[in-house]
């Protein structure tokens, strides 16, 4: 055997072990990105089943409030039939500015405020909302390390021969962008 033969061979040995690497690290990259994302899942489903006992207890409040207690409901409905991850997380922030609205509205009630089933179910979903925050960063982290993978040469050679592309952070949607961005009134 040649000598010219035996580097070529060993050029593309080194070639080959470079790109299945490559894809590996991506397919980990992929599956670390779905896994942070069924974390949100987790904590989404959790919310989801206190929606309604939160909406009952208000509901006993609050009765002229229908149309936002509608809008909860509605929103819960079409976050749980939603089936890929970007459906996913515009129904999740439906849901975030409605349960947003119902903080606001209940300030009016000072009743429900003192409601020991109130106090409870909203320090759950106090609990529940952090919780989701926090996997929303782990996911937006997970997302961001793939899309770093994908964008960056030489990998986005093989990320594009292999259908791996630039994946879509978790972030506010248009209307709650102009809500955070406005400084909140306090008042007394």
């Amino acid at each position: 055997m040649s000598t010219t033969l035996i580097i070529v061979l060993v050029v593309v040995a080194v070639i080959a072990l470079w790109a299945i690497a490559i894809y590996n690290n991506l397919v980990g990259l992929r599956n670390n990105r779905e896994n942070a994302f069924a974390n949100i899942d987790v904590q989404l489903k959790q919310r989801y089943d206190l929606v309604p006992q939160l909406v009952a207890t208000v509901k006993g409040y609050a009765a002229h409030e229908k149309e936002l207690l509608e809008k909860i409901t509605a929103a819960r409905t079409a976050a749980m039939g939603a089936t890929n991850i970007n459906d996913k997380i515009e129904a999740d922030n439906q849901l975030s500015s409605a349960l947003a609205g119902l903080k606001v509205s209940v300030e009016a009630y000072p009743d429900l405020k003192a409601n020991q089933n109130f106090m409870q179910l909203q320090t759950e979903l106090a609990d529940i909302e952090n919780k989701l925050a926090a996997v929303r960063r782990m996911f937006n982290s997970a997302t961001k390390e793939l899309n770093t993978a994908v964008q960056s040469f030489p990998a986005n050679i093989l990320a594009g021969m292999f259908g791996f592309h630039r994946e879509p952070m978790f972030e506010v949607s248009q209307e709650e962008r102009a809500m955070v961005e406005k400084a909140p009134t306090i008042s007394f």
